[in-house]
């Protein structure tokens, strides 16, 4: 008799098995009909192509695209065929950012075709011009440390202004206004609680015995970027200018927009991820309670349900995203970047809006934000922190947010969400250090609020995508919050599909962005 005789049924008919399970799985999200794919108009409405990504494709002047090199671009959109992307007319040596991968075929989640996400707002709606507004604030603000925002002058005007905006679409207080401490950040649950900073960018752990200590090489203050017409030009079409960052030794606790910036300019995508799987362990965050392990007596997770399948799945749910929001971007929305947006402003204060005259609200034309830019770098284009702008993508939705929804909803389905976090920091005002967050004394009656896993996941997910995005003044906030959310989708299609393919049985609760929960369960 061999060992599989003797060790059945645990053994026997594996095939059969397996190759029910992933037909049963396929079958399921085969009859998931597609999602009705909406753009917000702006292709169609403007014969220029001025509202839409064009950036690297050849351009005729600033926030115009040449109309033949337009169609070379399209075609290829059009065909999906891989030498058509060959004959794009390019305006200079850098290249398109793969945007084939928004072809790849899902074999673990739903396909890209079956999630969707709302159409980007309009170029001449209030929440473009809004979110714009918001955006020459933030590049003013780059190099002041998040914890002085309160006492900042600049941040004072700035949230002054976003507060007089009724399409800001940031969080508010209890009375309706935008404080500075409110300033970029987001809206989901835990999100306005303590510092700026979540939690899991400043606490130290290890991977295995190498140790983490979260500092980040960051990039000399107040070096902008793309001001000039010239160099603007240059970059649209992708040209180098000469130009390059200049890092500042030694690294630093992350503490301002810089920072951040600097940070994602060169992650890895879901690196943030796997280090707050690793804090997690370190601060000993208990297990989700749905996990089959979370009061066995006699097991404990590894190769599924332990960090081997933690890291694994933060892996394996950031490529489904990465292809899911690149679906969205290339064939869907086509939302062209923030600083094709400060193009529009820069020709229509200057006089040379020609065809693009119009095409923004005065909202941000005439808006603070824009003139005290304009008093700081002498010119009304918007400021970037990168010398090359943007990466050659559109927009919408963002990269950064999309893996970082999907990766936060993993860590979910792993650890408790409603776990506290005990003794939060906060970083210094120079970034040298960091210190124990004191947090400010609750109202009459009422008892201090803790910082939650949730919460501080929420935290990172937007502190990531808008370090990305509108610290870096190359994503738009809506990019951000719509991604997060297209992550979330699209982790919770994978980790359905392959809670099947686990032995144990459990019912795992996710408390969604939205506060609903949903289950994750086998069977």
């Amino acid at each position: 008799m061999t060992l599989n005789e003797e060790l059945t049924p645990a053994t026997s008919n594996r095939v059969p098995r397996s190759l029910a399970i992933r037909t049963r799985e396929a079958g399921s999200d085969g009859f998931v009909a597609p999602v009705a794919q909406v753009d917000n108009g702006d292709e169609v409405r403007y014969g220029d192509k001025s509202g839409t990504y064009t950036k690297g494709v050849l351009q005729s002047r600033i926030g115009v695209v040449d109309p033949a090199a337009y169609q070379s671009f399209k075609a290829a959109l059009a065909s999906g065929d891989p030498g058509d992307f060959e004959k794009i007319v390019l305006g200079g040596p850098r290249t398109l950012n793969g945007p084939q991968a928004g072809l790849a075929f899902f074999l673990d989640s739903l396909d890209g075709s079956q999630q969707g996400v709302p159409p980007a707002p309009a170029l001449a709606s209030e929440a473009y011009a809004t979110e714009l507004v918001e955006l020459y604030w933030a590049s003013l603000l780059r190099d002041v440390p998040f914890a002085r925002y309160g006492s900042n002058p600049i941040a004072k005007r700035a949230a002054a202004e976003l507060s007089s905006l009724p399409a800001y679409a940031g969080p508010r207080d209890a009375h309706g206004a935008v404080t500075p401490d409110l300033l970029f950040r987001g809206g989901f649950a835990g999100e306005t609680s303590g510092p700026y900073l979540s939690q899991f960018l400043l606490h130290d752990t290890t991977l295995g015995q190498l140790p983490i200590v979260q500092k980040y090489v960051t990039n000399k203050a107040h070096e902008d970027f793309m001001t000039d017409p010239e160099e603007f030009q240059e970059v649209q079409n992708g040209i180098s200018t000469g130009r390059s960052l200049t890092p500042v030794q030694p690294p630093l606790f992350l503490h301002d927009g810089r920072g951040l910036a600097a940070y994602t300019h060169d992650d890895s995508l879901y690196q943030e991820y796997l280090i707050a799987s690793l804090v997690l362990g370190t601060l000993d965050v208990p297990l989700n309670p749905g996990n089959p392990y979370a009061h066995s007596k006699t097991q404990n997770g590894f190769g599924t349900f332990g960090l081997p399948d933690v890291v694994a799945t933060l892996a394996a749910v950031a490529g489904e995203a990465i292809r899911g929001v690149w679906y969205q971007k290339w064939w869907s929305h086509l939302r062209h970047r923030p600083e094709s947006g400060g193009a529009i402003v820069y020709l229509q204060k200057t006089g040379q809006g020609g065809t693009i005259e119009g095409h923004v609200s005065d909202t941000v034309l005439n808006s603070r934000a824009v003139q005290a830019s304009f008093e700081a770098n002498d010119s009304y284009l918007l400021s970037q922190a990168f010398p090359e702008g943007s990466p050659t993508h559109p927009a919408y939705p963002t990269g950064h947010g999309t893996v970082a929804g999907a990766c936060i909803t993993a860590l979910k389905f792993f650890f408790d969400g409603t776990a506290a976090i005990e003794d939060p920091l906060v970083p210094t005002d120079n970034g040298k250090g960091t210190a124990a967050f004191k947090p400010p004394a609750p109202p009459a009656g009422g008892k201090p609020g803790s910082l939650t896993v949730n919460g501080e996941l929420h935290k990172l997910a937007h502190n990531i995508s808008f370090g990305h995005g509108i610290h870096a003044g190359i994503h738009w906030r809506s990019d951000t919050d719509t991604s997060i959310q297209l992550g979330e989708a699209i982790a919770l299609s994978y980790l359905q599909d392959h809670a099947h393919g686990y032995n144990e049985r459990f019912s795992i609760p996710i408390t969604k962005l939205d506060g609903s929960t949903v289950s994750i369960t086998n069977p």
